[in-house]
């Protein structure tokens, strides 16, 4: 197990509106703020989306299960933020629902936002992170200064 220690740094409350790419706005915002790491917290809907629901099949590297979800789905999410390869690297989970069906995973590529998207980011200070490509599951993970005995 890996590990860092920091604090709360700054807070800041956004706003992303109908038709914009919730995915690339909150990385530019992310990004134009300079931080580079801590976690958001959203709620809103999109018109459409791109969600990895998992895995095909539990083996290593993961292939991964992809659903699009069109016309109005509610969600609800959490993400993290490190550093990346360029700039902040933010890893996107998210529930997504529409009447009596929901998906749960992780946001990629493209969500276009329906009506609004309402996101708190909290910055961490302190933390000694980086996120970086590992080879045996081919996925970006983060990577920490301490490791607990």
């Amino acid at each position: 197990m890996q590990y860092s220690e920091g604090q709360v740094g700054r807070v800041f409350t956004v706003r992303i509106d109908d038709g914009e790419d919730f995915i690339r706005e909150i990385q530019r915002f992310v990004t134009a703020m300079n931080v580079q790491s801590g976690m958001i917290h959203f709620l809103g809907a999109v018109r459409s989306a791109k969600i990895v629901t998992g895995p095909k099949e539990p083996v290593m590297p993961p292939v991964p299960r992809r659903e699009e979800i069109f016309g109005g789905w509610e969600l609800l999410g959490f993400a993290t933020i490190y550093p990346g390869e360029e700039e902040p690297s933010i890893h996107i989970h998210t529930v997504a629902g529409k009447g009596i069906r929901s998906l749960a995973g992780c946001l990629r590529e493209k969500a276009e936002v329906y009506l609004v998207i309402e996101a708190i980011v909290t910055e961490f200070v302190g933390i000694s992170a980086k996120r970086i490509l590992d080879p045996k599951t081919g996925v970006n993970l983060p990577v920490f200064d301490r490791i607990l005995p």
